[in-house]
């Protein structure tokens, strides 16, 4: 199976007119350099919004490797991050100091407990985790659970609240091996794109398993969120 963006082997999907049309105008057998990638997934945006420019790294990995780290993409993601803060006392003043979207502790606990999630990352100090840990299944799954791997858990909650809300986001290679984040939206400007794409890059390539064999990087495919990947000369970067 491939990635989801890419579709499934062996099945047809049928894609809209527009997909189409852009999609017939990208050629298939090049290898695009990232600055031309950035230039066509704006120029080709047809969807009706500020559409996420998205990249996937395809890794040459195996499965006993573990590719999991953060990046702060010098321009941000494009769109407000909401982080809340698993915290009491002064560190939960800290964190509100902080301009942390959510804060608090049980009560918290209690409302994620009965369906709620309306924030994108979440921060716990150490002392909060016993209770925060309950919320495993929960916040895992979503890829919403505090982890010190990440950051995400510490003690300081203003240095994290602050790096999360200038674009400081996590990236993990999924099952099939790929690596799959947002770096902006099609209304920054390419500069900032390419900034983002290559802090993204490096940080991906600093992960490198010690003992893997051979190339790192199988593929790495620019694309909208509506629209068709754009193969990346991954060398050339």
């Amino acid at each position: 199976m491939l990635h989801p963006l890419y579709g499934i082997r062996g099945c047809v999907v049928k894609r809209g007119k527009k997909y189409r049309e852009v999609a017939e105008k990208i050629d298939a057998n090049k290898l695009y350099t990232l600055e031309e990638a950035v230039k066509l997934v704006k120029e080709f945006s047809f969807a009706g919004f500020d559409e996420s420019v998205e990249v996937a790294i395809n890794l040459n990995i195996l499965q006993k490797h573990t590719v999991r780290d953060t990046v702060s993409l010098p321009h941000g993601t494009g769109k407000p991050t909401r982080v809340l803060v698993f915290a009491k006392a002064d560190k939960a003043k800290e964190a509100k100091d902080a301009e942390a979207d959510y804060v608090g502790d049980v009560d918290l606990i209690e409302k994620i407990k009965e369906g709620w999630f309306e924030f994108d990352v979440a921060v716990a100090t150490p002392d909060m985790m016993k209770e925060v840990g309950k919320l495993g299944p929960t916040l895992g799954k979503r890829g919403l659970m505090p982890n010190p791997k990440t950051h995400t858990v510490t003690n300081d909650i203003s240095a994290a609240v602050g790096e999360l809300k200038k674009g400081r986001v996590e990236f993990r290679a999924d099952k099939t091996n790929v690596v799959h984040l947002g770096v902006g939206k099609c209304a920054m400007e390419e500069s900032a794109l390419l900034e983002n794409c290559r802090a993204l890059f490096e940080s991906v390539m600093a992960k490198r398993p010690p003992d893997l064999k051979g190339d790192y990087i199988r593929s790495i495919f620019l694309s909208t969120t509506m629209g068709p990947g754009i193969k990346i000369d991954n060398k050339e970067i």
